[in-house]
């Protein structure tokens, strides 16, 4: 089985390396390199393309959202997970709109930063509950005057699909929770797109988030 190789990026050394040691802990990662900023990301990047980049937000020389932004532009299948220690919803907000695939908090547990890097290498989103919480107040906060869902026209079966995108769930896994089959799930999956006017499952979680679809 092809290992997941992981680029870890953080400007405190023990930090670095104790993510590093837990990591290692699973037989799937392959830790292939560490950085101190994001100049020394993106050469590291070049040199070993790593398909999962764990990125620190606040760091010297060229903090984490610079450094996701050249990420981006330059490697977009690159998948990138944010770390940070702030609760802070203006880090995060630009972040996923630069296409960010996963938020996890640096005091969270072991356990989520796995399970998030696994599921944006499988093409999910990945947003540590905390997070979420977060990120619909702020909506919530900045868009009072648009209380009303966009997707009123979805069903009560897109519903629970799009809550179920919310959470990271890939679409066998939404089909397990429903009992439905994956096929269905798949054209469920396409009129929520439409529906909502989106093009991706990132755009579409984000927007269960927004509407507070996840509470549902």
């Amino acid at each position: 089985m092809k290992k997941i190789k992981v680029v870890i990026v953080d400007d405190h050394a023990l930090i670095r390396e104790g993510i590093k040691k837990l990591l290692e802990l699973e037989e799937s990662f392959d830790i292939v390199a560490l950085a101190g900023d994001g100049v020394e990301a993106l050469e590291v990047i070049e040199k070993v393309r790593p398909d999962v980049v764990l990125l620190d937000i606040n760091m010297p020389n060229m903090n984490g959202i610079d450094c996701l932004k050249q990420i981006k532009a330059e490697y977009p299948d690159t998948k990138v997970v944010m770390l940070t220690i702030h609760e802070d919803a203006e880090y995060l907000i630009e972040t996923i709109n630069i296409g960010a695939e996963g938020y996890v908090l640096k005091d969270a547990d072991v356990s989520s930063l796995v399970k998030a890097i696994q599921k944006v290498v499988q093409g999910e989103v990945y947003i540590h509950p905390t997070l979420s919480g977060i990120l619909v107040r702020e909506y919530k906060r900045k868009d009072k005057n648009n209380e009303e869902l966009n997707g009123t026209a979805l069903t009560k079966r897109e519903y629970e699909v799009i809550r179920l995108i919310s959470k990271g769930h890939n679409n066998k896994e939404i089909a397990v929770e429903l009992f439905i089959s994956e096929k269905t799930v798949k054209n469920h999956v396409s009129n929520i797109f439409k529906k909502i006017k989106v093009t991706d499952r990132t755009q579409a979680a984000l927007y269960a988030i927004k509407n507070n679809i996840t509470k549902i």
